[in-house]
């Protein structure tokens, strides 16, 4: 019960805007969950592999509340703020603009109730299927993968695996484009080492998906630092009722398209 408590928790923190594990005895290192035989252990391994490849998402976010007042974790009701019935939801939120995250807290649970609320429709992020909002689904919740799903009309980049946040610059950056609604997102960079964002060292790469004309705009790069990367690839990876496109950790997908990115717009 202690491992799953903790796998869960992990899980959780996974997608709030600090991932950190609290506590000194007993020891909190995933290794200490059983070891690599663990469940609890590759279910806590795999949600910190998912994390650092989301680090290009959750800097942006941070990004966007340094510089726009925007807000991380938010309840339901600040996306939809017409829906009576996300008004009342307490146990589910959205991780930045695109994320609907619902915490599994049962001991050995292995499904629970989530509640869609009304979007053009929602995506597993473990697996792809898409289900239309408005409605309350049981959702699988096995060990290893609590329910998350992805907003349609959503763009989600993914850096490259990672054992620490600057072992390697993050290139390529796939875009998973989730389809049904245009959408929309921002991918901001700065050092990340100094406070010289505050001063204006820091870029801004628009990214916006054309539902109407099923089209992917990357546009002229914003701003500069000197670490930034001059050149970099996108790898665009379509996600639509048709084609479900999961995301693991340790498995890449075959992108739909791969640009060449030098800072000047481009549409494909």
């Amino acid at each position: 019960e202690w491992y799953e408590l903790n796998a869960r928790w992990f899980e959780f923190a996974t997608f709030l805007p600090i991932m950190r594990v609290h506590g000194q005895a007993p020891l909190r290192e995933i290794w200490q969950f059983g070891g690599n035989t663990s469940t609890a252990y590759a279910a806590m391994l795999k949600f910190d592999q998912t994390r650092y490849q989301l680090l290009p998402y959750v800097y942006s976010l941070a990004g966007a509340v340094t510089h726009e007042d925007a807000t991380i974790l938010r309840p339901l009701l600040m996306d939809f703020r017409t829906d009576a019935t996300a008004r009342e939801i307490s146990d589910e939120y959205m991780f930045g603009p695109a994320f609907l995250v619902s915490p599994v807290t049962t001991y050995k649970a292995t499904s629970r109730s989530v509640y869609l609320p009304p979007a053009a429709g929602w995506y597993s992020f473990w697996d792809g299927s898409f289900q239309a909002g408005g409605k309350t689904i049981t959702a699988a919740a096995p060990f290893d993968a609590m329910p998350v799903f992805v907003r349609a009309g959503s763009i989600v980049p993914v850096g490259p695996a990672l054992q620490f946040t600057d072992e390697k610059p993050a290139d390529p950056i796939r875009l998973y484009v989730y389809t049904g609604a245009d959408a929309s997102f921002t991918l901001y960079e700065d050092d990340g080492q100094t406070n010289d964002y505050e001063a204006g060292g820091f870029t801004r790469i628009p990214i916006t998906w054309t539902e109407a004309t099923k089209t992917l705009t990357i546009g002229a790069r914003q701003g500069s630092f000197p670490e930034m990367l001059a050149t970099r690839t996108f790898q665009v990876v379509l996600v639509s009722p048709t084609k479900a496109v999961g995301f693991s950790p340790t498995k890449t997908p075959t992108p739909d398209a791969t640009i060449a990115y030098t800072g000047a717009a481009v549409t494909h």
